[in-house]
């Protein structure tokens, strides 16, 4: 806990740097759409609409559709307080949280505001999600679309200057993003530097992979040899039952709708990984050692730990890994998951294939799987241009400066993202020790994030001899820490 306070403050006062310069002062298939339970709060709800283009890249297609977008200005500064550009990414945006960015609202002054990424939700250019249609969907559609409402936010009569009575102010704009919208945070850094002063790109996966093995690696390593012997032990039995009573096996585990087997096997993995993407460990270790050791039936012990907390807590959706489903045209609520295998089979990939030695995951989940799944639910043509997106964009090498990259140990994304600044194009890299995926702006699942107040001491209240950490360990790295920071956004 006392790693994961230390990266906060880190990037607290990194925030506080970059603000200084600029004012003078998800998968597993599943990445960040983590679904909202019944207790969430939002700053705001409310709906805002503005027309964007459908296509950036040509010049006779005049098209627009209604894009969905959110603003909160309850901390807002007058007339120069800077925004705060949260970026929505492979789910329907539903309004502005209640997490970190109210406090850093409030710390700093700041307008929050919030885009739907094109397609998502409510921000679909067509009622029917054909491959066709599906052409303008893209990450580099998406940071035009964020570039358009950015200049279309703060200049346009029709929104900032016309709420607050002003003209010609020109505000900083700082850039939120986790995982997916992680990178286009970063993206949006690199390709539109003069549209922002700096962005935080939080477990952001810059790095389009094809054979994707250290996601299966990282999620025995984060394990532990003892837990990761017993899930290795649990994919071998399932591979037996599943050749000699499919059905009753996938029924056990309440998944008779996957009918393909990959997908099966694709689903056990997902639960499996989602414990340590997102720091739960012991949700899954605990109940699976415990099993081994008491001689229990593994495939039982592992199919409650999917059905309680993989589908009753987490919130997975058995028909996210039915490709039947995913091959459903009609725009509907659950239409996020066809879209976002597009952008994974035409863009990035990010092929969770099983390694060659000591896989956790079966040795059927492998590119072949993939790429059978790309041709079965999009039709012939549609595969991932990876070095294309890698050169487009730069991969880890990701030239862009005033960028904060922030990766939890634990992740098995963080080997998507970037992890070691390159000396040419220097970015401050924050990794925290025992984090998952977007812990800094989440909070530790052990120690869920208080917004109210100066989110340090609210955050990490229970925490004891809090000032005794901060004073033991944050002195002696802050003045090397600052002094790298300082040198990085000027």
């Amino acid at each position: 806990m006392g790693l994961t306070v230390r990266l906060l403050v880190i990037e607290f006062l990194l925030m506080i740097l970059m603000f200084g310069v600029c004012t003078g002062l998800s998968t597993s298939r599943i990445l960040e759409r983590i679904r909202s339970n019944s207790t969430s709060k939002y700053l705001t709800k409310d709906e805002l609409w503005f027309n964007q283009t459908l296509d950036h890249f040509s010049p006779f297609d005049h098209r627009k559709f209604r894009q969905r977008y959110y603003e909160y200005l309850d901390e807002f500064r007058l007339p120069d307080g800077p925004i705060f550009l949260k970026i929505c990414g492979e789910s329907a945006c539903g309004g502005i949280s209640n997490d970190y960015m109210s406090v850093l609202a409030k710390k700093f002054g700041a307008a929050v505001v919030t885009l739907e990424h094109r397609y998502y939700g409510k921000s679909s250019p067509f009622k029917s999600l054909t491959t066709k249609n599906l052409r303008f969907l893209s990450s580099k559609q998406a940071l035009f679309d964020l570039a358009v409402f950015r200049q279309f936010y703060q200049a346009s009569s029709e929104s900032l200057n016309l709420k607050l009575n002003r003209t010609s102010i020109e505000n900083p704009w700082f850039v939120f993003g986790v995982s997916y919208a992680g990178a286009l945070s970063a993206w949006f850094r690199l390709k539109f530097p003069h549209l922002t002063c700096g962005s935080l790109a939080s477990s952001g996966v810059v790095l389009a992979v094809y054979n994707f093995t250290e996601f299966d690696q990282q999620v025995g390593e984060s394990a532990g040899p003892e837990c990761k012997a017993v899930l290795q032990e649990v994919t071998q039995l399932v591979e037996e039952k599943l050749a000699s009573n499919a059905k009753v096996l996938k029924t056990t585990f309440s998944a008779s709708e996957l009918k393909i087997d990959g997908d099966f096997l694709y689903f056990l993995a997902d639960a499996a990984a989602i414990a340590f993407q997102y720091g739960n460990p012991d949700k899954l270790c605990t109940p699976m050692t415990e099993a081994k050791k008491a001689g229990d039936d593994l495939v039982n012990a592992y199919a409650k730990y999917v059905k309680e907390y993989y589908v009753g807590s987490f919130g997975a959706e058995v028909q996210t890994y039915n490709q039947e489903k995913l091959k459903n045209t009609t725009l509907s609520d659950s239409s996020g998951d066809r879209l976002w295998w597009f952008q994974v089979c035409s863009e990035v990939a990010y092929f969770q294939v099983a390694p060659a030695n000591d896989s956790i995951r079966s040795l059927k989940i492998d590119t072949r799987y993939h790429l059978d799944l790309c041709k079965n639910v999009f039709g012939e043509g549609v595969y991932p241009v990876v070095d294309d997106t890698n050169l487009y964009y730069g991969g880890t090498d990701i030239a862009g400066s005033k960028i904060v990259f922030t990766n939890g140990s634990q992740d098995p994304w963080r080997h998507a993202s970037k992890q070691v600044s390159s000396p040419s194009m220097p970015s401050y890299i924050i990794t925290c020790e025992n984090c998952g995926h977007g812990s800094d702006l989440r909070g530790c699942p052990q120690s869920p994030l208080v917004p109210e107040g100066w989110y340090i001491f609210n955050l990490f209240a229970s925490v004891h001899n809090f000032e005794h950490i901060v004073t033991k360990h944050l002195n002696h790295m802050l003045q090397g820490t600052l002094r790298t920071a300082v040198h990085l956004m000027r």
